[in-house]
C-alpha cells in the first residue's frame, strides 16, 4: 500500500529520543525550550509556545485573543473540523468564507464582501482563521489589510504550511497575523508523534499562552499575586487553562525532525514537480502557486476536471484504493459535517468549497516516496482516463 503520507525516522531521531529518555526530564525540561526558539529563529518569530496538539494551540490561541460567548469566528469551510471547532470551544459563533477556486484557500474577495455586509448588521467577526492549505499561503498581505479596516484578529493555520513562504517571509513569522499555528502530526511535515506549537511576536499574548497549556499555572513572579509572607506560594493558578503541555520526549523528536526541514520541503517541491508535468495533458487541475509564494507540499490535491469518458474523482478514488494506492480527500467543508449541518448550515452555503469538494483528491506525497512508486500513481492515473468507459 502506498500511503498518501508517512514520516520520515531516522536513527538520529532515534538517539534524540532515547537521550531524553535517559535523562531526569521525559515532560518539562529542557529539550521543550529548546525546540520553541529554534522553530521561532526558523520561521523569524519572537515567541514560540510548543502544546500536545494544533487542535490545543487552535484553542488556546482563540482563548488568549479573548474570544468567548457572543463573538464571531470566521474561517475557511475547506479545512479539518479543528479550525472551526476551536471556536465552539470559546463558546463563540463561528462562520464560514468561501474559498477562491485557484488556491482553495480563503478567498480574499468573499472575505471582503462578508465583512461589509456583516458591518451593516453589526456582526463583525472577532477573529478571522485563514487556512493555508495543503501548504500554500493564503493572500496574507491582503487578509491583514482588512484587518486594519475591520478590526478583526488574526490567527493562521498553518498546520500544513511549516516551511512555506510568502514574499520571502516564513510562514510563521507572524508577519500579518497575530498567531499562527503549526501541526505536527505524523503525516506533516516534520513530527513530534503528536504536537503543535502556537507563534506569536507580542509578548503578552505569548504570556497568554504559556499560562493557559499549563492548567492556567505559572511560577513567574511578574504574574503573581500576594499572598501571606509565611505561607509557601512556589506557583498560582490565574486563569482557567488546560493541560496541553508537549514532553520533552515529543521535542526532543521535533528538534531532531526540524534539522531536517529544507531536505524534506525541497524533496516534496521536486515531487510537486514531477506530478505537475506529468499530469499536464490530461482533464487534471494541478495545484496552483499564487505569485511571491513557495508552498510546503503537505498536500498534493489534484481536481478531476470534465472529460470525455465522464469518469468521475469517486471513480478515480476507487480505481487508485483498488490498486492499493491510498488516496485521501482534503476537505470535506466543515459545515457539511452532520455536526454543523444541526446548526443550521446548508449546502450551498459556499459554492466554491462544494465545487473543489466534489473533484479533488489528495494524492500520495512524502519525503520517502520513489520515483517507482510515484511513477505507479501517475500511470494508474493516466490509464484510468485512457481505458475508463461508461458502464
Amino acid at each position: 500500500m502506498i500511503p498518501y503520507g508517512r514520516q520520515e525516522i531516522t536513527d538520529n531521531d532515534i538517539l534524540e529520543v532515547e537521550k531524553v529518555l535517559r535523562s531526569d526530564f521525559l515532560t518539562q525540561g529542557p529539550i521543550v525550550p529548546k525546540f520553541e526558539k529554534s522553530v521561532a529563529d526558523y520561521c523569524g518569530a519572537s515567541n514560540a509556545i510548543a502544546v500536545n496538539s494544533a487542535t490545543s494551540a487552535l484553542h488556546i490561541a482563540c482563548l488568549a485573543l479573548d474570544l468567548g460567548p457572543g463573538d464571531w469566528m470566521w474561517t475557511s469551510p475547506n479545512t479539518f473540523v479543528a479550525t472551526a471547532n476551536c471556536g465552539l470551544y470559546c463558546g463563540a459563533n463561528v462562520d464560514f468564507v468561501d474559498i477562491d477556486p485557484n488556491t482553495y484557500n480563503m478567498s480574499v474577495k468573499a472575505l471582503k464582501d462578508k465583512l461589509a455586509e456583516a458591518e451593516k448588521l453589526g456582526l463583525l467577526p472577532k477573529i478571522v482563521i485563514p487556512v493555508h492549505l495543503a501548504g500554500q499561503p493564503c493572500d496574507m498581505i491582503a487578509i491583514h489589510e482588512l484587518s486594519k479596516k475591520y478590526g478583526f484578529k488574526i490567527i493562521e493555520d498553518a498546520s500544513h504550511a511549516i516551511g512555506a513562504s510568502y514574499n520571502q517571509t516564513k510562514v510563521g513569522s507572524c508577519a500579518h497575523s497575530d498567531i499562527a499555528i503549526f501541526s505536527f502530526h505524523p503525516v506533516k511535515i516534520i513530527t513530534t508523534g503528536e504536537g503543535g506549537m502556537a507563534l506569536t511576536n507580542d509578548e503578552m499574548i505569548a504570556n497568554r499562552l504559556v499560562h493557559l497549556r499549563n492548567s492556567g499555572n505559572t511560577r513567574n513572579k511578574l504574574f503573581m499575586q500576594p499572598r501571606p509572607e509565611n505561607e509557601i506560594w512556589n506557583y498560582q493558578q490565574i486563569e482557567l487553562g488546560f493541560n496541553y503541555r508537549m514532553t520533552d520526549i515529543q521535542a526532543a523528536l521535533g528538534l531532531s525532525q526540524l534539522k531536517r526541514l529544507d531536505k524534506f520541503i525541497s524533496r516534496r517541491r521536486e515531487i510537486a514537480k514531477h506530478y505537475d508535468k506529468a499530469f499536464d495533458f490530461l482533464p487534471i487541475k494541478v495545484p496552483f502557486q499564487l505569485k511571491g509564494t513557495l508552498s510546503s507540499y503537505h498536500l498534493y490535491p489534484i481536481c478531476i476536471q470534465e472529460n470525455k469518458n465522464e469518469i468521475t474523482q469517486k471513480e478515480i478514488y476507487n480505481i487508485l484504493w483498488k490498486n492499493k494506492i491510498s488516496v485521501s480527500l482534503h476537505y470535506i467543508p466543515v459545515y457539511l459535517q452532520p455536526y454543523y449541518q444541526s446548526l443550521n448550515f446548508k449546502r450551498g452555503y459556499c459554492p466554491n468549497a462544494e465545487s473543489y469538494f466534489k473533484s479533488a483528491l489528495s494524492i500520495p506525497v512524502y519525503v520517502g516516496l520513489s520515483l517507482e512508486n510515484q511513477n505507479n500513481v501517475i500511470n494508474i492515473i493516466s490509464d484510468a482516463f485512457l481505458d475508463y468507459k461508461q458502464e
